[in-house]
């Protein structure tokens, strides 16, 4: 039996940003930070989330005819070569054209099927889904799960129409806001002093993002404004994920006073070394493993400074790195109205 051991081809490195960038999307729609509320869904959703769960598949025993006529019944353009839920490799339309040009037809899949495959799991989020779709020529990739069992399938359209929708949902809660102010709301919301802090394990990837989302959750019961709680979600996530597989752990704290939430993301080292490349888009430190899972792809710093009002970063090699992101809940003064 031929063992399963799909290669994880290297593509092109792509950031956030330059996806953001090719997204037509209306600014003024979505209430001008259409770019963060992309940036929040693409780190929101998983790709268990939009893929489609009925595969079809078929057997390596099968022939490419049968292949062909699965395709053709089913009018898409491969099928994954797959038993009792472990994928063995793929076969796609050109397999089927070099075998009626070649006279093979009869002959298995598995002795023509393609098996240097680029897979997804599960749990990654979306964004490094769109990554792949965007370094490669596929039209499809094949998800597996934390077993490396085949769970679905997903395309670049499950993708957009997962978005597409969601943009939908934004946008209208967005024409059903009232017309209370900023600054109305944050005063409700920074009554009381309020901090709590997460602790982050390193390389704890089941529970990538869970401080982010209760942050999200704590922002929003405290009714504040909701792009705002979009900024600070997008880089408290950024800043989690960085303890979470750029350093040997620590803490994430949100604090709450005087109109201000504050983020501040502490780790226990091992620093860094040069604190403007670091914060440069694309450049990371993380291993191959985490990036053979989707991670890692940057160290998202010029995302979290690019969301913050006020941004600060301190690091000493071998000790520590202290990053911490302001954000201002209430619109500020200028120095005309401060004399008034």
């Amino acid at each position: 039996m031929a063992e399963y051991n799909p290669v994880i081809l290297q593509g092109q490195k792509t950031n956030d940003d330059e996806i953001l960038a090719k997204s037509p999307l209306d600014a003024k729609a979505l209430g001008g930070d259409s770019s963060v509320i992309i940036m929040e869904l693409l780190q929101r959703f998983k790709v268990r989330d939009v893929m489609k769960r009925q595969v079809i598949t078929i057997p390596r025993r099968a022939t490419l005819r049968q292949a062909q006529v699965l395709m053709r019944d089913n009018r898409i353009s491969g099928v994954p070569v797959c038993e009792d839920g472990r994928l063995f490799g793929i076969v796609s339309v050109n397999d089927i054209i070099r075998g009626l040009d070649g006279g093979w037809m009869d002959d298995p899949c598995e002795k023509h099927m393609a098996t240097n495959l680029v897979v997804l799991e599960a749990g990654m989020p979306i964004a490094f889904a769109l990554r792949y779709f965007n370094n490669y020529t596929y039209g499809r990739f094949p998800v597996l799960d934390s077993n490396r069992k085949l769970v679905g399938i997903i395309s670049q359209r499950d993708v957009m129409r997962a978005l597409l929708y969601e943009l939908s949902v934004e946008i209208r809660k967005l024409e059903r806001k009232t017309s209370k102010s900023i600054a109305e709301t944050s005063k409700e919301a920074s009554e009381n002093y309020f901090r709590r802090e997460w602790a982050v394990v390193r390389n704890d990837l089941s529970r990538a993002g869970h401080a982010a989302n209760d942050i999200k959750g704590i922002l929003r019961e405290r009714k504040i404004d909701r792009s705002i709680v979009r900024r600070i979600a997008v880089a408290a996530y950024e800043l989690e994920i960085n303890i979470c597989i750029h350093s040997h752990g620590g803490v994430l704290v949100l604090m709450i006073t005087n109109d201000v939430v504050t983020i501040t993301a502490k780790d226990r080292g091992p620093g860094i070394a040069d604190i403007e490349w670091a914060c440069r888009d694309g450049t990371s430190t993380a291993n191959d493993w985490i990036r053979s899972l989707g991670f890692g792809a940057g160290m998202g710093l010029s995302n979290s400074k690019r969301v913050s009002d006020d941004f600060e970063i301190k690091s000493e090699i071998g000790k520590f790195t202290n990053v911490k992101c302001v954000f201002n809940l209430a619109p500020k003064k200028t120095e005309e109205n401060s004399a008034s």
